[in-house]
């Protein structure tokens, strides 16, 4: 190509020609701005895609489904009745991301939306690379002014949904304008016109304004429901959202389609007054007139992509198009003067003869809903049918039109929408939700009716937790769907079990004659549950703690009934698992005092309530008579409550562990103690040796930063490691051999000793003490305080001594109460001892004094 100047051709720039072959309508300056605004927006693309990759998968996960929804939602557009235009709701996602994950994910979700529809509907390689250019850009500019005014209203004190709601309204403004003006403006410029007119962009897209205004604040509505319910409400929402979204897609394209009908209809009128006024003139050209109408009209009830039937009053199929045959799977000389109530389910006859006027002295007035027909094959079949009056201008007497439109396949997707909603995903069983309304029916018959009673069974599988950690989760999810099978197989029909989450069912069980059958209930399925499942080919043997509740306590709503059963089922796990209890009024009030000291612990720990006391340990010596030499102490925590008592641990250290309290606790006594032997060590020479035992909760072993804590604690007070000694229950440490194994190595080699608190209790494997590093095994005082002479309690305690002393291990007695106890235990060969005989716990101070006293006793 070139370019003529004067009488010279010169090469036109490679540049220029291939600016030229591809962008020929493009001048200079919308050559300009087009390269700008592409560049910008597709650099902006991926630094906002690049952003939502290092939020992690949770993150891209929420984009990709708000991305897909999006342009899922532009496939279906909904045509706004009496006008040209259409609402496609990708927007409501688009701005629904950028409330909860900011301007990068709905800048990603907006170029995917428009770049999807850009795709569809232009060829153009330009409006391809420029359309989710623009929208990136625009997402990034408005989604920013969006979160700053946001931020400005929350610091103003002026957070609040209202507030939020119209800074969203004020942000598709926004977001609006910038599209919509960078979208028109390359246009104007390549018309030779500005690039800036208000007016034009309001002529030509105040629509689309209208439409962003309406998205975003529904995209806000579901913000605001997301914060308060959890993502589960808007789980359920958002599919409710889009199948919503896609009946309106299909129910005005069935009103476009009916309209045609109509207009054709009213055609055919118009011609047949038109040629009946010009009878006399011209009645071979109305004729005609009226002959190419009728074959109009014929042609579309014969090509119309809808099913179409003329009836007669009683049902009766005079003529049928083809769009209904195939619906139907029948030919269209098999629906012919067929009755229409033939071809309907049976439990839908009742319903299409009232509608048509048949079973009552109302006359036919028209009608329009959905119904469900059966196929020549018996499958069922749903046709949206709008029925009216219809004259045929060859027939004697006026009929009926109807018009079907096949719509099984929107059925489906809502029964799939509501089936999800209310079953759960694993095990097929219904979900809390349904299980709430069920309940919550039951509870309102029972109110009305008293007759009516019913029970309900709340199940936690016990340490299902270990399948998981050792099997999988792939294991556990297969236990519980045979788990789910055989609870399915040991119930009536009427009666109801859902999946409430995790390894918690629930069991409604109506129309019980008396609350004895809720109970035998409740054993059948502890019996179902004795035999062994197998799972990643092992045999596994689960049991359930259950609780149950009756309506003769009178409910008033599900929740409550819920609690109650919650409750009780907790009450059973506490009494030993594998069992049930029944529901009563006073473990109300042992829950609320467990809530009121859960509270009150939470305070006593950031206001100093806790102190520790300090329990003496000594060598008892081996000869008779000899005098007992301290060796040092063992810390125990102490709650002085507000209300004057002094709580022991018992009462307050399984609430600790449960609301995860339990380290500030375990932290607090370990300071305390290290800090306060070390005070006693370097107040005289002879307490220089003196040592410190303190216990470990199950969640300080479990804990990773349990070394390193001790480790602090020792080298802030300045002890030697191994004056430290650290008590493990036999239960907790034979839970998790393997787990338990690498932090007591751990903490071995940080110099600190170990013990077995609670020794004889538990089950311990020989091959597990040899490998453990263990340094003493205290006996139980549940042993030492039944200790006779020739007794079962004598033999076990001389086996435990027998048993540290094969395995070199101290071995300590705990619970000392007698002097008879001291004399046994010293014939048995035990070498150290605690208990109410010998010192009982002291506070701070009185340790300090009493350790004055007793000095020349040191060992």
């Amino acid at each position: 190509m070139t370019a003529q100047t004067g009488s010279q051709q010169v090469p036109m720039p490679w540049w220029r020609r291939l600016h030229a072959g591809l962008m020929p309508d493009y001048n200079r300056r919308a050559t300009a701005v087009w390269w700008l605004v592409a560049v910008a927006g597709w650099l902006l693309l991926a630094w906002s895609l690049g952003h939502v990759v290092t939020q992690g998968w949770v993150v891209l996960l929420q984009v990709a489904v708000g991305s897909a929804l999006a342009v899922g939602a532009g496939l279906f557009p909904v045509r706004v009745p009496g006008t040209k235009n259409s609402y496609a709701a990708g927007e409501i996602f688009i701005f629904l991301l950028l409330l909860m994950l900011g301007p990068a994910a709905a800048a990603v979700a907006a170029a995917c939306e428009t770049g999807v529809a850009s795709l569809r509907t232009s060829r153009r390689w330009t409006s391809r690379i420029y359309g989710p250019a623009v929208a990136a850009l625009s997402m990034t500019l408005a989604g920013a002014l969006l979160r700053g005014a946001l931020d400005a209203l929350v610091a103003a004190g002026l957070g609040n949904a209202a507030a939020e709601l119209a800074a969203a309204m004020a942000f598709s403004a926004v977001y609006f304008f910038i599209t919509a003006a960078l979208m028109y403006g390359v246009l104007q410029l390549k018309r030779g016109e500005p690039f800036f007119q208000p007016a034009g962009i309001l002529s030509v897209f105040r629509w689309v304004g209208m439409a962003y205004a309406g998205s975003a604040s529904l995209a806000a509505l579901l913000f605001f429901t997301w914060q308060q319910q959890g993502v589960a409400a808007l789980v359920v929402m958002l599919p409710l959202l889009a199948m919503l979204l896609v009946t309106l897609h299909y129910y005005f394209k069935q009103q476009e389609a009916s309209e045609q009908l109509r207009e054709a209809s009213a055609e055919v009128a118009a011609r047949e007054a038109t040629l009946a006024q010009r009878e006399a003139d011209a009645a071979g050209r109305h004729l005609l007139e009226l002959q190419a109408s009728e074959r109009r009209f014929h042609s579309a009830f014969t090509h119309a992509s809808i099913g179409m039937a003329l009836l007669a009053f009683d049902g009766r199929i005079l003529q049928a198009n083809p769009a209904l045959a195939q619906a139907l799977s029948r030919s269209v000389d098999a629906l012919t003067q067929e009755l229409l109530q033939t071809f309907v389910a049976p439990d839908e006859r009742p319903k299409l003869e009232r509608q048509l006027g048949l079973t009552s002295a109302t006359e036919f007035q028209g009608f329009a809903g959905e119904m469900k027909f059966l196929t020549a094959t018996g499958d069922p079949v749903w046709l949206a049918l709008h029925c009216s009056f219809f004259t045929d201008p060859d027939a004697a007497e006026p009929c009926l039109i109807l018009q079907a439109q096949d719509v099984s396949a929107r059925r489906s997707a809502e029964a799939g929408l509501a089936h999800m909603a209310f079953h759960d995903a694993l095990t097929g069983l219904p979900n809390r939700r349904r299980f709430m309304e069920a309940l919550a029916g039951a509870v309102a018959r029972a109110k009305t009716d008293p007759t009516r009673a019913w029970a309900v069974i709340f199940l936690d599988f016990d340490r299902f937790k270990l399948v998981n950690d050792s099997l999988g989760h792939g294991a556990g999810d297969d236990l519980l769907m045979q788990l789910s099978r055989r609870l399915q197989d040991k119930l009536r029909p009427s009666d109801l079990v859902a999946r409430l989450g995790g390894d918690e069912f629930a069991i409604l069980a109506e129309r019980i004659e008396h609350e004895r059958d809720a109970v035998v209930l409740a054993e059948r399925l502890l019996d179902a549950l004795k035999k062994p499942f197998v799972v990643a080919g092992n045999d596994i043997t689960a049991s359930a703690s259950m609780g149950i509740t009756f309506s003769a306590f009178g409910y008033d709503s599900a929740e409550d009934v819920l609690r109650d059963a919650d409750t009780a089922m907790y009450k059973a796990k506490s009494q030993g698992k594998a069992r049930f209890a029944v529901f009563d009024t006073s473990l109300h009030a042992a829950v609320s005092e467990r809530l009121r000291l859960e509270g009150e612990l939470r305070q006593a720990i950031v206001q100093g309530q806790l102190a520790v006391v300090y329990q003496p340990l000594f060598k008892l010596g081996a000869q008779e008579g000899s005098q007992p030499q301290l060796t040092g102490f063992e810390a125990l925590v102490r709650w002085k409550h507000p209300g004057g008592d002094t709580l022991r641990p018992t009462a307050f250290l399984p609430i600790a562990e449960e609301t995860g309290l339990m380290e500030q606790v375990s932290d607090f006594v370990l300071h305390c103690a290290c800090r306060q032997l070390r005070q006693w060590q370097t107040s005289s020479p002879e307490l220089a040796e003196l040592t410190m035992s303190i216990n470990l909760a199950s969640g300080d072993l479990a804990n990773p930063a349990l070394v390193a804590r001790v480790s602090r604690a020792i080298v802030e007070a300045g002890l030697r490691p191994e004056h430290l000694t650290l008590e493990i229950t036999e239960d907790i440490l034979m839970s998790n051999v393997s787990g338990a194994l690498e932090v007591l190595t751990a903490l071995r080699r940080l110099g600190v000793r170990l013990a077995v608190d609670d020794f004889g209790t538990g089950y311990s494997s020989l091959s597990h003490l040899s490998r453990l590093p263990i340094d003493s095994l205290k006996i139980d005082r549940s042993f030492v305080h039944q200790l006779h002479r020739n007794s079962d309690d004598a033999a076990v305690v001389a086996a435990i001594v027998q048993l540290g002393s094969t395995l070199r291990k101290a071995v300590v007695a705990e619970g000392i109460e007698t002097a008879d106890q001291v004399t046994q235990l010293r014939e048995l060969g035990c070498e150290l001892g605690q208990g109410f005989h010998l010192a009982m716990p002291l506070s701070e101070q009185a340790a300090g004094e009493w350790l004055a006293a007793r000095r020349g006793l040191l060992h």
